[in-house]
């Protein structure tokens, strides 16, 4: 009974991690970077390179920013912080999509169009649904491959009945399989309460989707009655007609500030400005020393600045703003932050030296008996791994490449830096296949070439070399970026070398 249950992990692990190893590589990888997506931001955004200052004025902001924002029947303001030390605003076009643009936070007046989606607009929102939108098609993959990460957790703990002595027992000089077996249970033991708990915390942020039952039943289906309780979210319509100039918006902020005992805000949006109905939303920050994401929230009245209504978390929903604090790791916390990022890197290790181990145990029966399941694999792990990092490095030298007013194909400069994203990502599958004995040796040098280029092309484009951004704080996340591409170059080129000297047998 017993070896009939380890059998059926056995066959759960392998084979969950070979249908969505792709997947849950490309989430991992893009996780990892997202942790520092606003210093990847500033790299990428060379205009936003400024000192950290705070927003000295809404209404002057606002009052500034009029000839911008014009008529939309919508607009909003996210204010500064040190990891992103300018403001953003947003407001809504006739066709009913947001509009983003810096501003600095010091004279309220626009930067230059960034002309790239950065890691924020990119990197982040690939990590959760795949940049798949229709029928939320992207957050059902990812939330299945969540799924099977915990477990294959779970299984692997089962199947690895020596998995806490092995994870000391770490023989570099056997064999290939042997070696990849023993990473795979380093990086396994090393990582697995962070790769639990961030996955079921993945799955947690969106339990509206994946789990509808928790809040259709008490609710009885009423969707708005559930936001507007859950998250405190305030409504009125358009009334068509025009009203009384706005009060003060930086009386609104100091006004909730003060009931949040000095917390910052985080966001203050505006509904129907201009409008009888127009009134302000104004939210807490949660970038702070707390691991539990605030949801608490004031809305005003824009005519006469009195309170509609106002709202913080209950005690349920507490627990689960703590559980997305703990994935989303926006609170002030530098070493967690390496933390994160260091377990991100070694949950990628543990996908992909599973692909490697499943393809070396395989290689040679496979050949015996001429199934291409072993290169088919192989081309398909080859893409998932080498191939996502290349693509995410061909991003990085296209935003230093492309022209300011680049466009072709009809799309613009940021839709470009895109569409080299995924073509060079695509061809990392065609040359895995078609030269599956030297793909490896030859990504890696690709991927090296391609770190160092964007290093050299930051600091020629944009004057910010490696020694300047060390010089000045302000520019120091542009330094870790910098150093960042420089050591994966190091590691791709000590890679390529070892691959050279032992090269791992390949069958044609």
């Amino acid at each position: 009974m017993e070896k009939t249950f380890r059998d059926s992990m056995q066959w759960l692990h392998t084979w969950a991690g070979l249908c969505l190893g792709t997947v849950l590589f490309a989430v991992f990888w893009m996780g990892t970077l997202s942790v520092f997506d606003r210093e990847i931001d500033r790299w990428m955004m060379p205009a936003t390179r400024l000192a950290p200052a705070s927003l000295q004025s809404v209404d002057r902001l606002a009052r500034d920013l009029q000839p911008v924002i014009g008529a939309s029947p919508q607009w909003l303001v996210l204010f500064p912080g040190e990891r992103e030390p300018v403001a953003r605003v947003g407001y809504r076009g006739a066709r009913g999509s947001m509009t983003y643009r810096h501003a600095d936070p010091a004279t309220a007046t626009l930067l230059p169009d960034a002309g790239t989606l950065g890691a924020s607009g990119f990197l982040y929102p690939f990590h959760y649904n795949l940049h798949i939108k229709a029928w939320s098609l992207g957050l059902w993959i990812v939330g299945l491959a969540g799924m099977a990460m915990m477990a294959l957790c779970v299984s692997g703990v089962i199947i690895h009945r020596k998995i806490f002595v092995d994870f000391f027992t770490f023989r570099a000089r056997n064999k290939p399989r042997r070696l990849i077996l023993d990473l795979h249970n380093v990086t396994g033991v090393l990582g697995l309460p962070f790769h639990f708990a961030i996955t079921f915390s993945g799955l947690a942020i969106f339990f509206t989707l994946y789990f509808p039952g928790v809040w259709e039943t008490p609710y009885r289906g009423d969707r708005a009655a559930f936001v507007q309780e859950t998250y405190g979210i305030h409504a009125r319509p358009r009334l068509g007609r025009s009203g009384p100039p706005m009060q003060s918006l930086d009386a609104m902020v100091a006004e909730a500030t003060g009931a949040w005992g000095g917390g910052p805000p985080q966001l203050l949006r505006v509904f129907h400005p201009g409008d009888a109905n127009a009134y302000v939303e104004v939210r807490r920050s949660f970038v702070d020393d707390r691991v539990t994401m605030p949801v608490d929230a004031f809305y005003f009245d824009a005519a006469s600045g009195a309170v509609l209504s106002s709202h913080s978390a209950t005690p349920v929903m507490k627990v689960h703003r703590f559980i997305s604090g703990f994935h989303f790791i926006q609170f002030d916390h530098w070493s967690l932050r390496w933390i994160y990022f260091g377990l991100g890197l070694v949950g990628c290790a543990l996908i992909a030296t599973g692909f490697l181990f499943w393809l070396e145990s395989r290689r040679k029966r496979h050949a015996q008996q001429g199934l291409a399941g072993v290169r088919l694999v192989e081309g398909l792990t080859i893409g998932s791994v080498s191939g996502i990092v290349g693509a995410t490095l061909a991003f990085f030298v296209a935003n230093k490449l492309l022209p300011p007013a680049a466009s072709a194909a009809g799309l613009g400069r940021a839709d470009l830096e895109v569409a080299v994203f995924y073509v060079v990502w695509l061809a990392s599958f065609v040359h895995a296949w078609a030269r599956p004995r030297g793909a490896w040796r030859e990504q890696c040098w690709a991927l090296a070439a391609l770190a160092v280029a964007a290093v050299a092309l930051n600091g020629l484009m944009t004057g910010d070399s490696l020694w300047r951004s060390l010089a000045y704080r302000q520019l120091w996340p542009v330094a870790g970026m910098d150093l960042l591409l420089l050591l994966a170059a190091v590691a791709a080129i000590w890679t390529a070398r070892k691959l050279r000297s032992h090269p791992a047998r390949r069958e044609t």
